[in-house]
């Protein structure tokens, strides 16, 4: 299939004149073999040096960018999983598990596999205009995947707002009012923000993953000694209303929803071939992880265990250790997600510029601009939106449901239109992509009902309230 690259992508100083007016001829060519790929605006291929104006994007070994989104990923989606399973039952909380991270894994690789063959797609927003251009609609379908991928990660970015405020009222027994400590926290995140690249984030990821790993160990141990195993009440499956088992659900794809990232660390890659290496060892490390921590704090806590998890502790003492180990990852995976928006956004607004590739006081000022931005609308959610699993659930049903699940199978039945039944290998690839679209299409619909209804009748925490939110 023969499909155009977008214009927006295109550094008009990265080509030749004349390779510009080929690849401008070719645009609306039907013939692929003479086709020009267009240089991406943030791709010099210089290696960066001390001192240089132009600015290198290609810094991910692929085990640098599987951590990165390990610690993107497991942060604040693990923290609601033992609740989950104390939700749905042992048995289907598990099944649940392993069925969304066996499929947010192929759709990993469909990704994998769309921007392979259109290695300029930097985000869902190319993504869509390559699909769109197809029917003519290639700048809307840019305009609506772009900035639907910016507001979640933004809402993604206010969830970890919310918890840093849950963190900071545990730690110092709700010294400050939580809007305080809220703007502390819009401070601090939008500081670590001013970095251009995802370099850095290679390296302090291990620190974000280490933070959550060890709360959760910790966690477990300690649930371990205060409550023996056999002394609470353990349900195999659980007979639950209809809401409360779908929002379950939706905290589920949450935690498999680094998706919206999974673009913007592509384009980062010095070995772009390199990416499955790197998605699976997210996809093991999480889903195993996922597993034995949500398991484990069910079976020692009970029916009753807190989201988050880590205030399942039962020592005041221990909570706040707990809660002091898990800053690094409340700070730096959010602290992805702010880069990749606003990444996103400031390519849109100074694209074809040199503004993108140089180190220039406009582009400084700009990205300064529209990280403070962001993370005064992120702050804005946290506080209208007090509720942490009402929060995650909202976010997978507006977002994560098409970013994780409905997207990717799209992409790949456009990638394949008119093959889709030529071989039995490509009916069960056919089959498997349109359930990503069912799956998505289901958390979505019943997703958005299910999180209304809870946001509306939970009475628990006050929007905009200087009360603590402490578990």
């Amino acid at each position: 299939m023969v499909s155009n690259a977008p214009v927006t992508g295109v550094d008009p100083e990265a080509l030749s004149e004349k390779k510009r007016d080929d690849a401008q001829n070719n645009i609306d060519s039907d013939d692929s073999s003479t086709r020009i790929e267009p240089v991406p605006v943030y791709a010099p291929n210089n290696e960066e040096k001390d001192g240089s104006e132009e600015i290198n994007y290609h810094t991910l070994t692929w085990w640098q960018a599987g951590v990165v989104l390990i610690a993107e990923t497991v942060s604040l989606g693990i923290l609601s999983l033992p609740a989950v399973v104390a939700t749905l039952g042992l048995a289907p909380g598990m099944v649940v598990m392993v069925f969304m991270g066996l499929l947010a894994t192929y759709s990993g690789l469909v990704m994998g596999e769309f921007r392979k063959q259109y290695p300029w797609v930097q985000s869902f927003g190319d993504a869509g205009e390559v699909m769109g251009r197809s029917i003519g609609m290639g700048k809307f379908f840019q305009e609506l995947f772009g900035w639907a991928q910016t507001i979640f990660q933004i809402f993604v970015m206010g969830s970890h707002l919310l918890t840093w405020t849950i963190c900071l009222n545990t730690l110092s027994n709700s010294a400050a009012c939580t809007i305080v400590w809220g703007v502390v926290g819009l401070a601090i995140f939008w500081a670590l923000n001013t970095p251009r690249t995802l370099r850095a984030a290679g390296f302090y990821s291990f620190a974000s993953f280490a933070s959550i790993f060890t709360a959760v160990m910790v966690t477990m141990i300690d649930v371990g000694i205060e409550k023996p195993i056999g002394s609470t009440s353990i349900e195999a499956a659980r007979a639950i209303p209809f809401t409360s088992a779908f929002l379950a659900v939706t905290n589920i794809g949450v935690a498999f929803s680094g998706h919206s990232c999974f673009f913007s660390v592509m384009s980062e890659f010095k070995e772009p071939n390199d990416w499955p290496k790197a998605l699976m060892l997210l996809q093991v490390c999480d889903t195993v992880l996922y597993i034995v921590v949500s398991v484990v704090i069910y079976i020692y806590v009970g029916p009753d265990v807190p989201s988050p998890a880590l205030s399942a502790a039962g020592s005041a003492v221990v909570r706040k250790v707990i809660w002091g180990i898990a800053i690094p990852t409340i700070v730096i995976a959010g602290v992805i997600y702010g880069h990749v928006a606003a990444k996103y956004i400031f390519v849109r607004v100074f694209s074809g510029t040199k503004h993108v590739v140089k180190r220039t006081t406009v582009g400084w000022l700009g990205w300064l601009g529209i990280t403070a931005a962001i993370w005064i609308i992120a702050w804005i959610i946290a506080q209208s939106i007090p509720v942490f699993s009402n929060l995650l659930g909202l976010v997978c049903a507006l977002f994560a449901s098409w970013f994780s699940y409905g997207i990717p199978g799209s992409l790949w039945l456009w990638m394949h239109y008119g093959h889709w039944f030529e071989s039995p290998k490509r009916i069960v690839q056919f089959s498997l992509n349109a359930l990503l679209m069912l799956v998505g299409l289901t958390l979505c619909a019943l997703g958005l009902w299910c999180s209304g209804e809870a946001i509306a009748h939970d009475s628990g925490t006050e929007p905009w309230t200087c009360k603590s939110n402490a578990a």
